[in-house]
């Protein structure tokens, strides 16, 4: 008997479970992969949007080329979830599952931050890289500020990684001497788990000219006067404002009765919610891991491994939250930081940042374009 599987989201997270189980279970796997878009992109990618180095259609891979035994990809909007009775309800049908998979990810919530969407910019949604496109050739001198306005927040080296590539593209522009480039963190350090990296990414900011704020939010702009005002009543003027937005789940999941406290909460070890055969993974969860492809990706690792034993008999590995990230440096360069986050204090490895990461870095996309669409 096929086992069935329902699987929200075709991110990372949905993208390497699917593609998991697939391989393993071939003939004894239904499962139905749900998103609302047509496309998928890489994280990193926005930024290739956002400064004009490639187009939008160029970065997106089309679920269409989804094509795996035991797969069907269904691009519906999911409007309920009842996860006692593991029933999903989109805007076009409704699927029962043996095994229901939360992966969903994490939506913005711009209008949170007083003034964002009137006198700012964010650069986390696609539809904000590629409003950026259009902005960054505008600004010709100035005080830019990359902020963050809330915690948790995905890819926590981004706002680091966009105050980089700004210097790197107001240089090429030849206007960098005409600007100041400020970056506020809620962290004491860039990479709180990486000392080495912290260092590193610091080192960099000085030698860029970049002022680098710790321990601080944005909390809102006044868009008349163009400050933004810090959580501790401070305020920095601004020219261009580059936001990161506060995250918060999908309104559909938020009224599944499944969070706490605004996440899902899961066991850290098995990725299982408090229903039977639902798991969560990826930012929708509060399992205690960066909100970041690669820990998606390692979480489904987990999941994958909990439905073949549940199918076949056998155990599965705990998940331990392991994850790498490369970190854009600018300059043609890149940097990668290690962290396991669940195995005890997380820890990091810093690898230094140089033109053999961005290799690495390619293939690290080229080996999942291959996987989970056959490119």
């Amino acid at each position: 008997m096929k086992t069935k599987v329902v699987v929200l989201g075709a991110g990372f997270g949905g993208l390497e479970l699917s593609s998991i189980l697939s391989t393993e279970m071939g003939d004894d796997l239904d499962l139905t992969l749900i998103d609302k878009n047509d496309s998928f992109f890489f994280g990193f990618s926005k930024f290739d949007v956002m400064f004009g180095r490639k187009t939008a259609e160029a970065v997106r891979i089309q679920y269409r080329n989804i094509v795996k035994p035991g797969v069907t990809f269904k691009q519906e909007m999911v409007t309920a979830i009842d996860p006692v009775a593991k029933r999903v309800t989109t805007d076009r049908s409704t699927y029962e599952a043996d095994v229901l998979v939360i992966a969903l990810g994490a939506d913005y919530d711009i209008s949170h931050t007083p003034g964002l969407a009137e006198g700012g910019n964010e650069f986390y949604s696609f539809a904000g890289a590629e409003k950026l496109r259009e902005v960054l050739p505008t600004f010709q001198k100035g005080r830019v500020l990359v902020g963050v306005t809330s915690t948790p927040f995905k890819c926590p080296p981004a706002p680091s990684e966009a105050a980089l590539l700004t210097h790197d593209y107001l240089v090429e522009r030849g206007i960098r001497s005409d600007c100041e480039i400020s970056l506020v963190m809620p962290f004491g350090i860039p990479i709180p788990p990486s000392p080495d990296t912290s260092k590193a990414l610091i080192k960099a900011f000085s030698e860029r000219g970049i002022a680098f704020v710790p321990n601080r939010l944005v909390r809102s702009l006044d868009t008349s006067r163009r400050v933004a005002v810090l959580d501790d009543g401070s305020e920095m003027p601004y020219d261009l404002f580059l936001g990161i937005p506060k995250h918060r789940v999908p309104q559909v999941v938020a009224d599944s009765g499944l969070t706490e406290d605004g996440w899902i909460p899961v066991d850290t070890k098995t990725l299982k919610t408090k229903f039977e055969n639902v798991f969560a993974i990826g930012d929708v969860n509060s399992v205690g891991t960066p909100k970041a492809g690669v820990f998606a990706e390692g979480a489904a690792r987990t999941v994958a491994e909990q439905i073949i034993a549940q199918a076949r008999g056998g155990n599965a590995a705990p998940y331990r939250g392991i994850g790498s990230c490369y970190i854009e440096f600018g300059s043609q360069r890149v940097g990668k930081v290690e962290v396991e986050f669940l195995a005890g204090p997380p820890t990091g490895t810093y690898t230094e940042a140089s033109t053999e990461l961005v290799k690495d870095k390619m293939l690290f996309g080229s080996t999942r374009r291959a996987k989970w669409f056959g490119l």
